[in-house]
């Protein structure tokens, strides 16, 4: 253990590459694992069961939205688990979207650089449904204009979805004044906050959202597990129909393990936070930019707002190399070229093209992202290793 209280290995990352994919999904924390065993070998009964063995699972789904309220600023009660993060923005985009009771289609705006997750569910309503959706467009910060927001909305709007931090770039948006300028005409604010969340802080009341979408996977507990905020009031058409859990929105037998494990996630990430853990990160991923910068002068460019980001993700162009040749040839790397959800493909990234960046910037693009585990050696190798695999990949190209 280091002094924080994070063990200095992971068991998944001591004889792979250097993992700079974090923003793809992050290790399960041994804390977090062994919780969640607890709830899948002694504590087995069903929550909703009306004998002794459904007390102790009934009492860790309470404490695991506890917990995971206190990470976001909320009221347990407005805590409903999901699947995962794709699900709550589901859940939330068609729930607002299909509760709204006015004669006329519902109006739906988003902004172009947000998550499949997002984006999809969008076009599903206005596919199935007859929902208009508005793509606001973002400036080469990748920030929308609130302005734009504010000329957008019509009396049909019933909901306006923009992520917290761009899973890519970065970038953070003004979540608190896009919110205050959709509730000033009386429109429900959603945010994704799959990759903000235990990265920096967040209160949603504060914020003044009426919904959250929160991943598990994305905060070192495991993948099929996430939240979604329901601000207290919020009608919403539910995603799963059944029994009646999650306050009717998300009917199914709770799994008791995954969410005891969100919710010792949430604990570590705010204890985390409170100690720091956001300025370690920041220190490292700029001391990343700078030995890049240094070991490639002239070749690196930043995408994405120098400032208004998250303190883990570094998305630079490194011109000559495609993203995809690079990687290719620096195995001793994980990362990226953009979102694992357009993985495996060599199409320029969709968020770097709205951002108004060419199709070449675009292609040679890599977003290396930090985490729990990343260590100042690890900055060190990487940069060297990325600096020499984009040596040799440029000569390639040149001869």
């Amino acid at each position: 253990m280091n002094n924080s209280g994070v063990t200095r290995h992971h068991p998944g990352l001591g004889d792979g590459p250097i993992y700079l994919d974090y923003n793809a999904t992050t290790p399960v924390d041994p804390r977090v694992a062994e919780t969640a065993l607890l709830y899948l070998t002694t504590y087995f009964g069903n929550p909703s069961s009306s004998h002794a063995y459904a007390e102790e699972p009934s009492r860790a789904l309470a404490k695991a939205r506890q917990q995971l309220a206190g990470l976001i600023g909320a009221q347990p009660a407005d805590i409903v688990f999901t699947a995962g993060g794709s699900e709550a923005d589901s859940l939330a985009i068609r729930g607002a979207a299909l509760a709204y009771d006015r004669a006329a289609p519902a109006q739906v705006i988003t902004q172009v650089s947000e998550h499949p997750a997002v984006l999809e569910t969008c076009r599903a309503l206005q596919r199935l449904h007859g929902v208009q959706v508005r793509y606001l467009p973002v400036d080469r910060d990748g920030l929308v204009d609130p302005a734009a927001l504010a000329e957008a909305l019509t009396p049909n709007t019933a909901l306006v979805s923009i992520m917290a931090a761009n899973n890519e770039t970065g970038v953070l948006q003004p979540i608190t004044e896009m919110a205050g300028i959709a509730h000033a005409r009386g429109v429900l604010f959603h945010t994704d906050a799959a990759q903000a969340a235990g990265k920096i802080p967040i209160d949603a009341r504060a914020w003044g959202v009426d919904l959250l979408t929160i991943a598990g996977h994305k905060m070192y507990a495991p993948k099929g597990i996430g939240a979604l905020y329901v601000r207290s009031g919020v009608r919403l058409e539910p995603l799963v129909y059944g029994g009646g859990q999650e306050r009717g929105l998300r009917a199914g037998t709770e799994s008791v393990a995954l969410a005891a494990a969100l919710g010792a996630a949430a604990d570590l990430a705010r204890t985390e936070l409170d100690t720091g853990s956001a300025d370690r990160i920041r220190l490292l991923r700029d001391l990343l930019h700078h030995r890049l910068d240094v070991l490639l002068p002239g070749r690196l460019q930043l995408n994405g707002h120098r400032d208004r980001r998250l303190p883990n993700t570094l998305n630079v162009t490194i011109t000559g190399v495609a993203g995809d040749d690079l990687l290719a040839a620096t195995p001793g790397i994980a990362a990226a070229t953009g979102s694992a959800c357009h993985a495996g493909t060599s199409e320029p990234s969709p968020v770097l093209l709205a951002m108004g960046y060419d199709p070449d910037r675009a292609r040679s693009a890599l977003r290396l992202t930090l985490g729990r585990w990343t260590t100042p050696d690890d900055i060190e190798q990487a940069a060297r290793q990325i600096a020499a695999g984009a040596l040799a990949t440029n000569q390639t190209v040149i001869s």
